[in-house]
């Protein structure tokens, strides 16, 4: 590993701790050379998972496609970056948890449309009007009036 400010080699680990239900580590470290300190995290390397999309096409999973569609949902709302972050770590653990090689993206749209009605309802509406794909505005009333009457 190379210093992100100096680029030495020569690093120490400071501090190490598990990170909250994600199977990851957080290693805090200082640079011999330039004497700055920076954190790494470093996570169990798991088995690769293949999302079926709606075309029926295949690609890898990855983990920065979830966290962007969650965090363009919540743009401009009070959500917190650890909420969106244990959001992201909790729907990813439930893909893992499934121990399958490929999983439907519809799947996945659900655990975040899930995870995203409990965070922040209007993150919920803008995720599912993309998700969904709202045709028109009597489809988006609809789906606030289901919202609304679950409440």
């Amino acid at each position: 590993m190379r210093c992100p400010f100096c680029g030495s080699e020569n690093i120490r680990v400071v501090d190490s701790r598990p990170v909250d239900e994600s199977n990851s580590i957080r290693r805090r470290r200082v640079c011999e050379g330039c004497g700055r300190r920076f954190t790494t995290y470093e996570k169990v390397e798991t088995f690769p998972i293949m999302v079926i999309k709606k075309d029926q096409t295949r690609e890898a999973y990855d983990r920065a496609k979830l966290e962007q569609g969650i965090l363009r949902a919540c743009h401009k709302r009070p959500v917190s970056s650890a909420q969106l972050s244990q959001a992201v770590n909790e729907i990813e653990s439930e893909i893992y948890a499934k121990e399958q090689a490929e999983v439907l993206s519809t799947d996945i749209g659900e655990m975040v449309m899930e995870k995203l009605k409990s965070l922040d309802m209007v993150a919920y509406v803008r995720f599912a009007s993309v998700y969904r794909e709202f045709k028109d505005a009597d489809t988006f009333m609809s789906e606030l009036k289901k919202l609304l009457a679950d409440r």
